[in-house]
């Protein structure tokens, strides 16, 4: 059979220093195993270590991103509401000042409607004193 070991036989049964060499070698063999996997745990070890500073890294990075988009977030919001406010009050603001325009249009429509009164008066008067004039001119042409 492949990598079966044979010992050679001597009187009392197999060779003492065949079993001990093969028992030896196999010690190394397992000893050399045994120090390659000791290396390659303490290699992973070192990788998760690692890695675990590079988790932390990027979980504080993470942190802080969510930190930052809950800021700006938040001030956009604020933003908006301020904005909000802002039409709000100019809206109420141009209300304000159109009814103050609309009141002062109708004060002066009342002051050319008073004004057009006042001279239809005028008028009025002085169609009547350029009769009473002219009647006196005629009464003193006539005598």
């Amino acid at each position: 059979m492949a990598g079966e070991k044979r010992f050679g036989t001597s009187f009392f049964g197999f060779k003492k220093s065949d079993v001990n060499s093969y028992i030896e070698k196999m010690l190394k063999e397992f000893d050399d195993k045994l120090k390659d996997k000791d290396d390659e745990i303490a290699a992973l070890k070192n990788q998760v270590r690692e890695l675990r500073v590079k988790y932390d890294e990027l979980a504080k990075k993470s942190e802080q991103i969510s930190e930052d988009r809950a800021k700006i977030a938040d001030v956009l919001i604020k933003a908006q509401e301020k904005a909000e406010l802002i039409l709000e009050d100019a809206k109420t603001q141009a209300l304000e000042e159109k009814k103050k325009l609309e009141q002062l249009i109708e004060q002066e429509k009342e002051k050319l409607v008073d004004i057009k009164e006042e001279l239809k008066v005028l008028k009025s008067g002085v169609v009547d004193t350029l009769k009473k004039y002219e009647d006196q001119l005629n009464d003193i042409i006539d005598e």
